[in-house]
């Protein structure tokens, strides 16, 4: 039995950029060991429509500080999601804060990681692109307005499509 969540979209926030740069001096603190904290997913992209969710990644030295790490998010009120995209990469959610924050755990050199950050900066770079995701987004969020893991896993083949555009350096 999977949990059903509505999909909620809301316009792009001019907030979100502020919001991020707070959480990450917040979790730098925390994390001192940490290489990287990037803001990613579609409050990174301007204009873009989104869940009011702000999707961090934190990249650690290597897979032996990801123990420590998440014992000082479970101790800052975040909720584990588990372990995702059979990679390398565990999942927190924070739901006290404003906006929420989902924040993922990975090490340093993760491919989840990597296409991420090509997804996040092409779309900046290609608006047209970031139009075309922001409409298949609304789209699925009326089709799949009660089931959140359908609307993620239809919006997976345009993200991939992407990535790999991103990846290869085509367009």
């Amino acid at each position: 039995m999977t949990k059903h969540h509505a999909v909620e979209l809301v316009p792009c926030d001019p907030q979100w950029p502020q919001a991020f740069e707070r959480i990450r001096d917040r979790l730098l603190a925390l994390l001192p060991q940490a290489l990287s904290i990037d803001h990613i997913g579609s409050t990174s992209i301007p204009g873009m429509t989104a869940k009011p969710l702000i999707d961090i990644d934190i990249v650690l030295p290597g897979l032996g500080h990801i123990e420590g790490a998440t014992r000082v998010l479970l101790a800052e009120g975040y909720e584990p999601r588990g372990n995702r995209y059979d990679d390398e990469v565990w999942a927190f959610l924070s739901r006290g804060s404003v906006p929420a924050e989902r924040v993922y755990l990975c090490p340093s050199g993760n491919g989840t990681h990597r296409n991420r950050l090509a997804f996040r900066d092409y779309l900046i770079a290609h608006p047209q692109a970031a139009a075309d995701y922001a409409a298949l987004k609304s789209r699925l969020a009326a089709e799949f307005r009660m089931d959140g893991d359908r609307y993620t896993a239809h919006k997976r083949e345009f993200v991939n499509a992407i990535v790999a555009r991103a990846l290869t350096g085509d367009g």
